[in-house]
């Protein structure tokens, strides 16, 4: 990252040679990106499943972009020394959630997109993980009825196995402290964990208070993890992280760039952020235009 000074990275050229093959504003690109159906038997099991074990998945959903693509430019992000996050330059990282509309609005109801989310490079040769052990936002987010108020989609982009760092989580219905005043203690028996393997064009969501977490990558796995998500919320309850971003737009580069920057700062208890780096990206969430 130190090679890439704040003009650079301001740059859309920069960007457009780095990756060649993927876009920035391509506003017909956005107009291709079907919406997915969603069957309605689909949506009554998704919203049940959801309802009781507090997560779900959808596999081989088959999306308009080049999941491999993606993933090698992630990679190479990472080879250069910039933070995976910054693949959100790209049109193709937020295509697949917009195609998801149908499936969120099943879920939510009307809803808006948090300014959270990450992409990740588990790179089992580095003994890399997933983040520890937590809940999102917590049992607060939970309606009175069970249902969430707000969730987390996580998208592999290659595949997710115990030996390249899959995802890992306890049902809600097997975890004493869910939703509880006590959700900060672990309580669950050690039978009731459940590894999630997925592949390229599988999704999960999971509620904000389920408990999960990304394994501990084997030295024997064949490829690092590449991995994308972004949380979303109800849009008839206050922010959770103001402020709030309207769904299935193009963001322009700039304000693209200002949520990446905050991305880098509000995870630095999760990758430490050099000097040099935190006081380029306070300089973009200062100075670059919503």
């Amino acid at each position: 990252m130190a090679a890439f000074s704040l003009e650079h990275i301001t740059a859309r050229e920069t960007w457009r040679a780095f990756a060649p093959a993927l876009h920035i504003e391509d506003a017909g690109m956005f107009k291709a990106a079907a919406v997915l159906p969603v069957d309605p038997a689909r949506a009554i099991a998704a919203r049940e499943h959801l309802l009781l074990e507090g997560y779900l998945q959808e596999s081989g959903v088959v999306f308009s972009v080049d999941l491999a693509v993606m993933a090698e430019t992630v990679r190479k992000l990472s080879a250069a020394g910039l933070s995976p996050v910054f693949a959100f330059l790209y049109d193709e990282f937020w295509l697949p959630y917009c195609q998801l509309d149908g499936l969120f609005r099943e879920i939510l109801g009307g809803y808006a997109m948090l300014p959270d989310f990450w992409c990740w490079n588990v790179d089992p040769a580095k003994g890399d993980a997933g983040w520890t052990p937590h809940r999102d936002k917590g049992g607060g987010t939970l309606r009175p009825d069970g249902m969430p108020n707000s969730i987390t989609v996580w998208i592999p982009l290659t595949d997710a196995t115990p030996l390249t760092s899959c995802m890992y989580i306890v049902p809600a219905r097997l975890d004493p402290t869910y939703g509880t005043a006590r959700e900060g203690e672990w309580r669950f028996d050690l039978p009731s964990i459940r590894a999630l393997p997925a592949k390229p064009g599988d999704v999960l969501i999971w509620n904000q208070a389920v408990l999960h977490w990304g394994s501990k990558s084997a030295p024997h796995g064949k490829e690092s993890r590449i991995s994308m998500a972004i949380e979303f919320q109800r849009a008839d309850v206050p922010p959770m992280n103001p402020p709030l971003i309207r769904p299935n737009v193009l963001l322009p580069f700039e304000q693209r760039l200002k949520l990446i920057a905050r991305q880098v700062l509000q995870y630095r208890h999760m990758y430490k952020v050099a000097p040099d780096i935190e006081q380029m990206m306070l300089k973009l969430v200062q100075e670059t235009a919503p």
